[in-house]
């Protein structure tokens, strides 16, 4: 009876070691879960994990830009992860990502060079190269013009001069494809570009020869891109206006062909300008910007001064959706700051893809004051 007791313990003991041999050389890796220091992108990660480990990924981050200003419109530059509440759908959010973003971004200078701009050509050229000589060194830019065609100026770069001379190349031309320029660089080149991003537009806001992109598509491009379009307005109406422009010295060789449309052709009616003006502040809204009007080169000094302070010092939130949200869904956000009189301008929503490299927030800026 003894030396079967003895030898039962020693089979036991034998089995014991063996387990723990073959667990050392095999035993799988258990998935982490410390989130990263940086705003992951969302990605599809494929683990070696046993049949007993429970593995919760999560990889649905919301990352959100806000800027907050007192009332005088100066950033807030203090701020803690603390200080910031966030809610989904009216539910409040723990924040898993705070950042206080002083960081270089890559901008597209989208140059509107269609024939209504003709008289306005040297003013948005300046307007241009002021905004450029308002970027730090870092910043890089992409200088793209448009008329009857979508034209690459200069790529992104931060080279000063290379973009002066580039804006300066832009010359005036027939048609205006508004909306397959601004199709072109969401979907044709920022799609290949990382870290922070945004568009600024010089323009009167009139499509009249598209092909490959409409209204309601760049739209719904704008919204899902995770850059924020700043529109530049100007109001050409009258440097197109029949039966005389604001510039009788155009008339010259008539009746030989006239360098404006046709009267009641395409992009010559208020109807057509009250258009532009709608989609402009629209795109703006969508992604989370402001439109500004070139009415006065003061007023243009100023929005410069605005876009590059506004570009430059954000606060970037982040955190996981407490209820995962569905594909194409479109969901509800408010941030609010724990300190009184502060101006908070933050999208309010996003619509959730699982396709796209990262999730991105969308929608209309949400510019409170909070008071006491």
């Amino acid at each position: 009876m003894r030396d079967l007791i003895a030898r039962r313990l020693a089979l036991a003991l034998s089995a014991l070691l063996l387990t723990a041999t073959l667990a050392a050389q095999t035993r799988p890796r258990r998935v982490g879960t410390n989130q990263p220091s940086t705003p992951p992108a969302q990605t599809s990660r494929a683990e070696e994990v046993g049949e007993d480990d429970v593995v919760r990924i999560n990889t649905t981050l919301v990352t959100i830009p806000v800027s907050v200003m007192d009332r005088d419109g100066k950033y807030i530059p203090d701020l803690r992860k603390e200080d910031f509440r966030i809610y989904e759908n009216g539910v409040e959010q723990e924040i898993a990502y705070f950042a206080a973003v002083e960081q270089p971004f890559t901008v597209a200078l989208l140059l509107d060079t269609s024939r209504s701009t003709r008289f306005r050509m040297d003013e948005i050229q300046d307007a241009a190269i002021a905004f450029v000589e308002q970027l730090r060194p870092a910043d890089r830019v992409m200088v793209v013009s448009f008329d009857d065609s979508v034209r690459v100026l200069a790529e992104a770069t931060n080279d000063r001069r290379t973009l002066r001379d580039a804006i300066m190349r832009a010359r005036t031309g027939g048609g205006t494809k508004l909306y397959d320029a601004v199709d072109f660089v969401i979907n044709r080149r920022f799609d290949k570009i990382q870290g922070r991003k945004a568009i600024v537009l010089f323009t009167d806001g009139v499509d009249t020869t598209s092909e490959r992109a409409s209204y309601e598509s760049t739209l719904r491009d704008a919204e899902e891109a995770d850059a924020l379009i700043y529109p530049v307005q100007y109001d050409t109406l009258e440097d197109v206006a029949w039966p005389l422009p604001r510039r009788p010295s155009i008339i010259i060789g008539w009746p030989f062909p006239l360098p404006w449309p046709a009267p009641g052709g395409s992009g010559t009616s208020r109807a057509d300008y009250e258009r532009g003006t709608r989609y402009l502040t629209e795109l703006a809204r969508r992604t989370g910007a402001r439109k500004y009007d070139a009415d006065s080169t003061s007023s243009l000094e100023r929005a410069f001064a605005l876009i590059a302070e506004e570009l430059r010092r954000q606060y970037s939130l982040g955190y996981y959706p407490k209820n995962p949200p569905r594909e194409g869904e479109r969901r509800r956000i408010a941030v609010r700051v724990n300190r009184p009189n502060m101006v908070v301008r933050a999208r309010d929503s996003y619509i959730y893809s699982s396709t796209g490299s990262v999730l991105t927030s969308s929608g209309s800026p949400s510019s409170r004051r909070q008071r006491e």
